[in-house]
């Protein structure tokens, strides 16, 4: 009789299906409830960032791995600072960003937002850490002629990105939005000349 021995073969890979949809459902919930809390991601990164160092510094290798990340970052760097359009396809559409009071209001949005930029970092170093396990990645380097290319590299890549800011006046950090509060007891101006005003965080 065929088929009436053995289990079907497609149910052999469910719970292992199942455990990854579990996992990836639960990693993406606690991922979503840590936006709101830049500065405790932050702290996390920085810790990851000190024990990959850690690592590299104590077992005196990996530069090449490195020296990759390092490259990562200042791409997503440059991304960070970036706007999401560019502002020379703007002034070829007829649009242009505001130069004057006079001019219609619109805020710098990043082409790679703060919580991508935080999360790609976190990751790269995250992996970047894990390959220090595996001595095939341990490539044979001199590290100070990668360190010195990369040091180049960056400040040529920020000064030309310091340049696009000033041609096309933009700031990629903000102090934030003015908000303004009633004062207690009468609606006259402050003595410290904030007529009310509060600030947001940098990373808006």
């Amino acid at each position: 009789m065929e088929g009436s021995s053995g289990a079907d073969p497609s149910a052999a890979p469910l719970p292992l299906a199942k455990w990854r949809s579990d996992f990836a459902r639960a990693f993406q919930y606690y991922l979503d409830k840590s936006k709101p809390h830049s500065v405790g991601r932050w702290i996390g990164t920085l810790v990851v960032v000190l024990t990959y160092v850690l690592r590299v510094y104590l077992i005196q290798g990996f530069y090449i791995i490195s020296y990759g990340l390092g490259i990562y970052l200042l791409n997503l760097m440059i991304g960070f600072l970036s706007p999401k359009v560019d502002p020379e396809i703007e002034v070829m559409d007829g649009a242009s960003l505001p130069m004057k009071g006079s001019d219609e209001f619109k805020p710098f949005i990043r082409r790679l937002p703060e919580f991508k930029f935080w999360f790609s970092i976190t990751k790269a170093f995250c992996i970047a850490f894990v390959m220090t396990f595996f001595s095939v990645f341990d490539v044979p380097v001199f590290w100070p002629i990668l360190l010195f290319y990369w040091v180049v590299l960056c400040f040529l890549t920020m000064k030309r990105q310091i340049m696009h800011m000033i041609k096309y006046r933009y700031i990629p950090f903000s102090i934030g939005k003015k908000r303004y509060t009633a004062k207690k007891g009468s609606a006259g101006s402050r003595s410290d000349g904030m007529d009310g005003r509060t600030f947001t965080g940098l990373f808006t």
